[in-house]
This record gives C-alpha cells, sequence and structure tokens, in this order.
C-alpha cells in the first residue's frame, strides 16, 4: 500500500533504525532516572519513601539509582539484553506494586479510574513495559 505521509526509503531507514532508536531512548531514561536517584536529587523521592517505608532511606533510593543505571547502561550498549529486560521488569513489578501497597496516593476517591498525578506517572510505565517487550522481541538473540 502506498503510504501518502512518508516517502518508501523513509519508511524503509525507520524499519532499520526505530528498534535501535527504541532501545536507546529506553536507555536513556533509566540511565537519568537512575542518575537522579544516585545523586539524591530525584523528584521522586518522597513518592518512594512514601509507598515503600519499610526500607531504609536514603539507601533504598541508591539501590534503585544503580538498579537504573544498569538497566539504562544495558539498553544502551545493548548488553546482556536478557539480563537488562529481566531487571527492568522486577523494578516495573516493584513500581507497579506501589498501587496495591499505597492505593489512596494514586487513586482519587478510591476510584480505580480517577488516578492523581503520583498515580499517572506510575501508570505511564505501561509504555516502557511494551516498549521493552518490543526490545526484547526483536533484539534477544538477534543474528
Amino acid at each position: 500500500m502506498k503510504s501518502y505521509f512518508f516517502s518508501e526509503s523513509f519508511l524503509v531507514w525507520l524499519r532499520k533504525n526505530s528498534i535501535a532508536c527504541l532501545r536507546v531512548s529506553l536507555g536513556i531514561v533509566f540511565l537519568w532516572f537512575g542518575a537522579l536517584k544516585m545523586l539524591g536529587v530525584t523528584p521522586v523521592a518522597g513518592l518512594i519513601q512514601s509507598t515503600y517505608p519499610f526500607f531504609p532511606y536514603p539507601a533504598f533510593i541508591i539501590f534503585l539509582g544503580v538498579w537504573e543505571v544498569a538497566i539504562g547502561a544495558g539498553f544502551i550498549l545493548k548488553r546482556a539484553l536478557r539480563i537488562t529486560t529481566a531487571l527492568m521488569w522486577l523494578q516495573m513489578l516493584g513500581t507497579f506494586g506501589s498501587f496495591v501497597l499505597l492505593p489512596s496516593l494514586f487513586f482519587s476517591h478510591g476510584n480505580i479510574f480517577l488516578l492523581t498525578t503520583e498515580g499517572e506517572f506510575v501508570i505511564k510505565n505501561l509504555v516502557l513495559v511494551a516498549a521493552s517487550m518490543v526490545i526484547a522481541g526483536y533484539e534477544i538473540d538477534k543474528k
């Protein structure tokens, strides 16, 4: 089918480069967010501390930062993608677990359809998970 908005050569370029762009951009997000945690300047420190008060603060924030930097580096450098993806999914499991641990922080008036700002911040991670699924499907064990 002929594309009226994109030239055929641009579509070929997209097919060749889009997965790598997705992988690197996902890596940048994790590297950046992790570095902010490691440096103690993350704007989500209070959110993490409120949701997971049973972990030592600030050591837990720094630990998460190191974890996220490792994920980011793995995606950017295209190294150990199985481990990198597994680490990311474990991290996301903890992120989505916050909905269970402290639902009042994420849902207005107990309604799961009315997200707070914090709820929106967490739910957007569904896109990151989907991106990692695409990367895993196309890049792991690619010959």
